[in-house]
């Protein structure tokens, strides 16, 4: 069995999660950075993680509005998303992220991180929250 990747992107970052060679485990694994909406840097820089994880799938977290529909944030995951398929020629699954970003943040709270140390680590904790999702919900 291989890994499998998740990631929740942002206008300027993008975490990522990796999971256990048994697909049970998130993981948290990195955040890239690139200056805001250039998804050429941030896909330049996945490529990197892509070759030294060989994961078989991408999950990727998708922002929907609250309502359910499709939003600017949701439209560029979506845009990414084909980005990944056309460049790295991987499965990219989307999760429903709605929740996760306050998830992480909450988390980070009860775990009483400063405010500095929650911003450096809210996209890895959100893409972690976004894979664990997805690697329960499979039969």
């Amino acid at each position: 069995m291989k890994r499998v990747i998740g990631l929740d992107l942002g206008d300027k970052t993008l975490g990522i999660a990796s999971s256990d060679l048994s697909q049970m485990i998130a993981n948290v694994y990195s955040t890239i950075r690139f200056e805001q909406n250039d998804f050429d840097s941030a896909m330049s820089q996945l490529k990197k993680v892509v070759s030294e994880l060989e994961p078989e799938k991408i999950i990727l977290g998708l922002p929907k509005n609250m309502d359910g529909s499709i939003g600017f944030q949701a439209q560029k995951a979506l845009d990414f998303k084909a980005k990944i398929e056309s460049e790295i020629g991987l499965e990219v699954v989307l999760i429903d992220e709605r929740l996760t970003s306050k998830m992480a943040e909450s988390i980070m709270l009860q775990a009483d991180l400063s405010r500095k140390k929650r911003k450096t680590k809210v996209d890895t904790l959100a893409a972690t929250l976004i894979l664990q999702t997805y690697l329960d919900r499979r039969p």
